[in-house]
């Protein structure tokens, strides 16, 4: 548990910074990838190159490259047609996708998780009725397939490391997970990368260095490892609780003007949302079918 809490506080820090500090000034693809490379260089010195098995390995590579490479050049893209409270909040949906995929995977499905993701969207269109535009639904469908590649490498990630468990502690094979995310930034910097726009301050320097070290390579380490170690409803509710400490320092720290009734009302339906979709995950596992609810 005080791993999930310590990184809580770590992500909804770092939402924040990128929206004050790197979106819009410093190239995306350049930003995701600097994260990936400071990340994978931290764990480079403990990986085990040989004897890991196959399906770990290439699990731990598939799930980076989703959690990580994929998620991240989406999120950053995001930035540039949402406001921080915004990203923040339709971040919401990741458990809920985790649940769906879930049950795919299990060869199964629960009516009510759909229903649930179709009440959350409710909520983000009561935050930005009368609002909607191209430019938005832009954002809100690049946060989706972030939040949604999230959910699959989480969901893939547990299920790889639990049918082939390792003898070595986790982080001798964790490593393999920023080369998958490697895998997907690297060619999107070369491709859509504009030099140009690279860090022109130390101050961007300074974030890109805590994203890469603090929030990336120690964040996901220790969320992975915190998620071990408590039940299902205490990760599901840890999951989205950076959601209230990033808000609460958008609009207390920076400042940010925004309808705070309707971010409250949209904010009060998603919340409802998460909780038909926990009911609907509790109802099932009664009936000895359970689900897990993974963190984002």
């Amino acid at each position: 548990m005080p791993y999930l809490i310590f990184i809580t506080f770590v992500w909804a820090l770092s939402f924040n910074l990128i929206g004050e500090f790197i979106a819009g000034r410093v190239d995306s693809d350049f930003a995701v990838l600097t994260r990936v490379v400071l990340a994978g260089a931290a764990f480079l010195p403990f990986i085990r190159w040989r004897g890991v098995p196959a399906p770990l390995l290439w699990g731990t590579v598939a799930a980076g490259a989703l959690q990580f490479g994929v998620t991240y050049l989406c999120l950053y893209r995001s930035y540039g047609y949402l406001t921080v409270p915004e990203v923040l909040l339709f971040t919401i949906f990741t458990p809920v996708y985790v649940t769906l995929l879930d049950d795919l995977l299990a060869r199964r499905f629960n009516p009510w998780a759909s229903v649930a993701a179709l009440v959350a969207v409710g909520g983000a269109l009561i935050i930005r009725y009368g609002g909607l535009s191209g430019h938005f639904l832009t954002g809100f469908f690049l946060l989706q397939l972030a939040n949604l590649t999230f959910a699959a490498g989480q969901v893939g990630y547990r299920q790889v490391v639990a049918r082939y468990p390792s003898p070595w502690p986790a982080y001798r094979t964790f490593g393999f997970f920023f080369l998958g995310a490697l895998a997907v930034a690297l060619p999107s910097f070369l491709i859509f990368g504009n030099p140009a726009k690279l860090p022109a301050t130390g101050l961007q320097w300074g974030v890109l260095a805590f994203m890469g070290l603090g929030a990336s390579a120690l964040g996901f380490y220790f969320w992975n490892k915190g998620a071990c170690q408590v039940d299902a409803g205490t990760l599901g509710i840890m999951n989205n609780m950076h959601i209230p400490a990033g808000l609460a320092l958008s609009l207390l720290v920076w400042r940010h003007e925004t309808d705070l009734a309707r971010l409250l009302a949209g904010g009060a339906v998603m919340g409802a949302a998460l909780v038909l979709n926990g009911w609907a995950r509790r109802r099932q596992a009664a009936r000895g079918k359970g689900l897990w609810v993974a963190g984002a």
